[in-house]
């Protein structure tokens, strides 16, 4: 049998595939929002679909309930400065994101949350 025959169960079940992809991007942010920083739970489209946006990483965000609400389909940006969690940081980050830098973003996010225990912080520290 070669590698060229194998049949991969995404390929058989697409909502598995759609799966994984939703969860690696709750896994960037460590399941944080990416404009509050509470718990993720639902991925928002950046630019609204009802706006031409695509579903696909670069355009999709983790965030919770109650910002993906409240957004709803207005400029995320417009919408974001308007928050009384702004943060400039954090703004940088979802620019970064759009742009496909999601690494930066992340680099981003960490120095909007300097007490959040990641991971990658903790590289940085054994590092120094």
């Amino acid at each position: 049998m070669h590698e060229s025959d194998a049949v991969f169960l995404e390929e058989l079940c697409p909502k598995l595939r759609v799966r994984h992809w939703r969860q690696s991007l709750h896994e960037h942010t460590e399941r944080c929002c990416i404009y509050c920083g509470r718990p993720s739970e639902s991925i928002d489209h950046v630019l609204p679909r009802s706006r031409g946006g695509l579903s696909v990483t670069e355009n999709c965000v983790p965030s919770c309930l109650s910002c993906n609400g409240h957004k709803s389909d207005s400029d995320a940006f417009q919408w974001y400065r308007r928050q009384r969690f702004y943060d400039p940081r954090r703004a940088m980050a979802i620019r970064a994101w759009l742009d496909g830098d999601i690494r930066l973003a992340v680099r981003l996010l960490q120095w909007a949350n300097p007490n959040q225990n990641s991971p990658a912080a903790n590289l940085d520290l054994q590092a120094a």
